[in-house]
């Protein structure tokens, strides 16, 4: 199983960016796939994640901002994220597993995750 994020980069605050999880080697449509994130010094944290029954769920910074989707493929899944602040500056990683409902915001619940890719909001 493999994932490869990508689609970060620089942009100011109050802009917008969409980040992509490609998910290759199970269907994603198996696998709840989730968005993390690392700020420097800081604890990895959850930002969101998609069950593949298209439940989403969002950690309580980004609610509101961000939205997850997914292609028709179910294959890659997208991060929209807008109205971007300079908190969320950090390295953005995507992640497969089978978390239950109590565990879904745990990075130790997700198996299989993909290279980070780095969101940086700044003016």
């Amino acid at each position: 199983v493999q994932l490869q994020a990508s689609g970060g980069g620089l942009v100011q605050p109050g802009g917008s960016l969409r980040l992509s999880c490609v998910v290759s080697g199970v269907t994603s449509s198996s696998v709840t796939v989730g968005w993390f994130r690392q700020a420097p010094e800081k604890e990895r944290e959850f930002v969101a994640a998609i069950r593949w029954y298209s439940i989403t769920y969002y950690g309580d910074s980004v609610k509101g901002r961000f939205a997850l989707s997914r292609d028709n493929a179910g294959n890659t899944i997208y991060l929209q994220m807008n109205s971007l602040k300079p908190d969320d500056t950090a390295v953005y990683y995507c992640a497969a597993g089978r978390p239950i409902a109590s565990t879904i915001r745990s990075e130790f619940a997700y198996t299989y995750w993909g290279q980070g890719t780095q969101v940086t909001v700044s003016s």
